[in-house]
């Protein structure tokens, strides 16, 4: 197996310059937790108060269920809680299990990615691998996405396909493509059904029991699959040279301020840098993504104006 290129901070930093990027607050981590779900509610109550913000509220808590699942690959590298049973706790329960992920499942897969980025034992290869494609195939994607159909593939037909097969076989573990989806949404299937029954008791109790339909089933069904797609759209399709060169392994997409509240929260775009170092916590991202672009070698590394810019690349035809 080949594993993917690395580069050491001292290639860039010296120990000074590197030491403040090794430091992390113990509130950080849960703060932003407590942010995700903060504007969750926010938008819940925009939505149910005033009804006709209820399209709004839906894409802004789509995202932010996106912000749950970044929040999970953050505690997939240990960057919640110094302490690991409180990384863990934060990451799986109130990140993972409410969108359907599972935090033990996904940190393995997840860290063989790394290992592994863009060379043939990548788990992820299968994300990157078919662009660029049609314009019109893209087209079709997002609307499966929009229309519900992803959803129901990876909450209702994937978790029967995987109960069928471990009728089958205790062994069994389904194409590439099954098992990325079933470590992401499938896995934690009976978790993901009691938290999300809690949620629905408590917007019920709250006397507003179609919210829990219109302003997070609905985000989840529709939104959050679509900004999922987008993401790992920009994170690594058509990035030449990417399995040669550790300042080619991801794209980093410069998210304007509206693309942060509607497609990219929690610093995701800074994917680049996250794969140059990837213990760097993601609120220090923005700082990593200014100190290494002072420096020569980042001169070669995927910089994206934005995500239509991404879009247009993974739609156009190779020459």
């Amino acid at each position: 197996m080949s594993a993917a290129p690395r580069i050491a901070p001292s290639t860039l930093f010296t120990p000074e310059e590197w030491a403040p990027f090794q430091t992390r607050p113990a509130w950080a981590g849960p703060l932003l937790v407590v942010h995700c779900w903060g504007v969750i509610a926010f938008a819940v109550v925009a939505g149910v108060l005033v009804p006709w913000l209820i399209p709004i509220c839906v894409m802004i808590i789509g995202t932010r269920q996106l912000g749950l699942a970044i929040l999970m690959h953050e505690a997939a590298h240990g960057g919640l809680s110094k302490t690991a049973k409180w990384n863990d706790f934060l990451g799986h329960w109130l990140c993972a299990v409410p969108i359907g992920a599972d935090l033990g499942a996904y940190r393995p897969y997840h860290l063989t990615h790394h290992r592994f980025a863009q060379q043939p034992e990548d788990p992820d290869l299968m994300l990157s691998a078919p662009f660029p494609v049609s314009p019109a195939s893209l087209r079709r994607k997002m609307i499966r996405d929009l229309t519900g159909q992803t959803f129901f593939k990876q909450r209702i037909l994937l978790p029967l396909a995987m109960a069928s097969d471990k009728s089958r076989s205790n062994s069994s573990k389904g194409d590439s493509a099954h098992e990325y989806e079933a470590v992401v949404t499938g896995r934690s299937i009976l978790p993901f059904l009691a938290v999300n029954a809690l949620i629905l008791a408590g917007f019920v109790a709250a006397g507003v029991w179609w919210a829990f339909f219109a302003l997070w089933l609905l985000p989840m069904a529709t939104w959050f699959p679509m900004v999922t797609r987008l993401r790992n759209i920009a994170e690594h399709a058509c990035v030449e040279g990417s399995s040669a060169d550790a300042f080619r392994a991801a794209r980093t997409t410069r998210a304007s301020w509206w693309e942060r509240v509607f497609i990219a929260p929690y610093w995701v775009n800074f994917h680049a840098e996250h794969h140059l170092f990837m213990h760097v916590p993601c609120w220090k991202l923005p700082a990593l993504h200014r100190a290494v672009h002072a420096r020569p070698q980042a001169a070669v590394m995927e910089v994206a104006p934005g995500y239509v810019s991404v879009l247009k690349t993974a739609t156009r035809r190779p020459r």
